[in-house]
């Protein structure tokens, strides 16, 4: 996994193999990105933007690597709908987490895509940057015979020098001043094929990634993204058993006024997350 790809070395399904990749950018102008100036039209400004080397898909180079090959499309079974009710299930969220992990999913399709939801949020989270925190993560969501494997990967791609050069200290951690971003939002999910031991789901996401902070050169935007999880069920439990991504639905950037960056560094510190159940 190597900083500086945009979006990771992707194929024509836009799934990520080989390589790291990142949602926070260099500012496409000049000045200061948290002031006045709305961010320009995404497609006409990507030749212009260069990436820097800060992980998001936190995963997603060595959950490529695990899977078997083909489109998420094409590995859905055939006979199940295209489209969920987007209305909530009404069933109630796990009452148990694991390392601070939501945890205990029931063994039916919705749990497997409550399990899934929650996975995401936290495989592309500032914490599987941290080595103290990157084990256990691995541990909890990912299938036993898959762990030992993935964090030694993991832990060669977030080396020191990595972290560096993203701005981050050997612990994962910003600068003085700073705060690192990196938060995931479901906003809905869908099963593409299920049964008694595996199940696909696709979750749709929207997020907020970059460091926020004085001089920062990668500034805190939003994007919005698409993963499909393979799970399994494994000690009574879903378990990620590979995971790939691609880029939207993404709807037209609203007219929101940019935040000044202590106002975004506030609200991380402020508000907290969810768990979340379909």
């Amino acid at each position: 996994m190597s900083p500086g790809d945009e979006h990771g070395a992707r194929g024509s399904d836009d799934r990520y193999g080989g390589s790291g990749q990142t949602r926070t950018r260099l500012p496409d102008g000049t000045g200061d990105v948290y002031g006045g100036a709305r961010r320009g039209n995404r497609s006409s400004s990507r030749s212009l933007v260069t990436v820097v080397g800060v992980v998001v898909l936190l995963i997603a180079a060595i959950a490529f690597a695990n899977r078997g090959g083909g489109d998420s499309d094409d590995e859905a079974g055939g006979g199940k709908p295209k489209t969920a009710p987007t209305a909530a299930s009404g069933e109630q969220p796990v009452q148990t987490k694991s390392g601070g992990i939501p945890s205990g999913f029931p063994r039916t399709e919705q749990g497997a895509e409550s399990a899934a939801a929650n996975y995401s949020v936290v495989l592309v989270s500032a914490d599987i940057l941290k080595p103290a925190r990157r084990g256990e993560i691995v541990q909890q969501v990912f299938v036993a015979d898959k762990a030992a494997a993935l964090r030694s990967k993991l832990d060669k791609a977030y080396s020191k020098e990595f972290l560096s050069n993203v701005g981050l200290d050997e612990d994962g951690n910003a600068s003085a001043g700073q705060t690192y971003v990196s938060r995931t939002m479901p906003v809905g999910t869908k099963i593409t094929d299920y049964s008694d031991s595996t199940a696909i789901v696709e979750v749709w996401c929207t997020g907020v990634f970059g460091t926020a902070g004085d001089d920062s050169r990668n500034p805190v935007s939003n994007d919005w993204f698409t993963m499909t999880l393979q799970l399994r069920w494994a000690d009574g439990d879903w378990k990620v058993d590979s995971f790939s991504q691609k880029d939207g639905p993404a709807p037209v950037n609203g007219d929101n006024a940019v935040s000044p960056s202590d106002k975004i560094s506030k609200a991380v510190e402020e508000y907290g997350g969810f768990t979340y159940a379909r």
